[in-house]
């Protein structure tokens, strides 16, 4: 299982968007150490405009986690991704025409 401490704070969308994302990427289980910043005044100056932060039980920390490229890399430097989960968010969908389309004359219709 991988242990990994997440510097947040109450109300963080891009927080919430780390967590989804560390949970898609990630090849086994993941526990999350919420610390929540705004209740120590010296985690407030440290982290206040980073967050989130990852940060792995090395202490080593990652900024700006929410950015896909910055993760799937941080996460691949310690073997944790799973590169088939990565694939999928890079990789478009195939293009299915919608049930009961059908073209003519060059023009598709619905229905």
């Amino acid at each position: 299982m991988i242990q990994l401490s997440l510097y947040t704070t109450m109300g963080c969308h891009l927080c919430t968007q780390l967590e989804a994302l560390v949970a898609a990427l990630a090849n086994q289980k993941v526990w999350l150490h919420h610390i929540e910043i705004s209740e120590d005044d010296a985690l407030v100056e440290r982290y206040g405009v980073r967050i989130p932060v990852l940060a792995d039980n090395a202490g080593d920390e990652l900024d700006r986690g929410f950015e896909l490229e910055r993760l799937s890399a941080w996460l691949r430097q310690r073997g944790w991704l799973d590169e088939a989960a990565l694939a999928g968010f890079i990789t478009p969908p195939a293009s299915v025409p919608p049930k009961g389309a059908h073209q003519r004359d060059g023009r598709r219709f619905l229905g």
